[in-house]
């Protein structure tokens, strides 16, 4: 496709198991040619949910930049952040710092927020050698595999997320919150809808009851949406798992997941929910140059391990207030 053509429905490889490229065969101007193609990408994700844009070779940092400004409506800084990420300009940021022989398994990005991204960027400035493929997978579709009862519970109670700030694991309260000042940390919390107490040690204890479910604010599709399965205790590799709690305690792990009411989530609904995901997970090796658009409601994410250098480039864009998704719970919180 030449830098004068427009992205239609037409132009997109579409095959199971895989998600949809768009490949520019001539060399082009990155940043012209998203500024250009703008409104046909995001029409693009809007039909499928996620693009791959395959030959825009991209491979530095600040064309990156200019790209996503260019394709978005608006940046965002990232607030709440479960692991730290480099800054490497406003609104852009390396990857989640993540072990590479660990999955992050599927997810909507800040799911957990009143305020996540509509839209996520990612751009592969260099690609791995072996893993390392951020998969996709259509919230709607994993809504309706879901067991109808399980589905039922979360929209009556919705989920609470508990998190344990400290400097070892996870991101601290600076890296998430953007401040470790205290009176600042609270006011957020307090317009957030997060519970807050600070231990005597110091660390920072926070609990939030987000809606599990909820309707995509341009097509009232019922979406499966939330970090349920990948914050879960269950979902941490067994040794990980086991060094957490011996360091912290069962009820000081970094993060972790529960009905809404407060009662535990049973291993096996982990691992069920995990498997339906898996079930509707398309994936497609990333290669240098790449750019990935997620549409953040409709489409979960994840990062598979992988071996070797690995550089992807994210953006949080397009912000979405809760509120005005249909929740569950009103407000979007409890």
């Amino acid at each position: 496709m030449s830098s004068s053509s427009s992205a239609s429905l037409l132009d997109v490889e579409s095959e199971p198991g895989k998600p949809p490229v768009l490949r520019v065969e001539t060399p082009v101007d990155a940043t012209a040619w998203a500024a250009e193609q703008r409104d046909a990408l995001r029409a693009v994700v809007a039909e499928y949910g996620s693009v791959l844009v395959r030959g825009l070779g991209l491979s530095d940092a600040g064309v990156v930049g200019g790209v996503f400004r260019r394709l978005a409506t608006g940046l965002m800084a990232d607030r709440e952040a479960f692991a730290p990420r480099q800054s490497y300009a406003e609104g852009v940021y390396s990857s989640s710092t993540w072990p590479p022989n660990q999955p992050m398994c599927m997810h909507h990005e800040l799911s957990y927020t009143l305020q996540p991204p509509g839209l996520m960027l990612f751009a592969c400035l260099t690609a791995p050698t072996t893993g390392g493929a951020t998969a996709v997978a259509d919230a709607p579709t994993v809504l309706q595999a879901l067991p109808a009862e399980l589905v039922a519970r979360f929209e009556r109670e919705g989920w609470l997320l508990t998190r344990s700030y400290n400097d070892e694991i996870g991101a601290s309260v600076a890296e998430a919150f953007g401040t470790d000042d205290r009176p600042t940390v609270e006011d957020y919390c307090r317009t957030n809808g997060i519970e807050y107490a600070w231990q005597p040690d110091g660390s920072l204890h926070t609990r939030q009851r987000r809606s599990a479910v909820v309707a995509h604010p341009a097509t009232g599709q019922r979406c499966w949406f939330n970090q349920i399965a990948f914050l879960n205790e269950w979902t941490i590799s067994p040794e990980v798992r086991e060094y957490l709690i011996e360091m912290y305690g069962a009820d000081g792990l970094p993060f972790n997941t529960r009905y809404g009411n407060g009662d535990p989530i049973a291993e096996d609904t982990v691992q069920l929910l995990n498997k339906v995901y898996e079930e509707n997970t398309a994936r497609e090796p990333w290669q240098s140059g790449d750019l990935l658009l997620v549409d953040n409601l409709r489409t979960a994410h994840s990062r598979e391990p992988y071996e070797g250098p690995r550089e992807v480039l994210v953006a949080m864009a397009d912000p979405v207030h809760l509120a005005d998704t249909a929740p569950t719970l009103q407000g979007g919180a409890a």
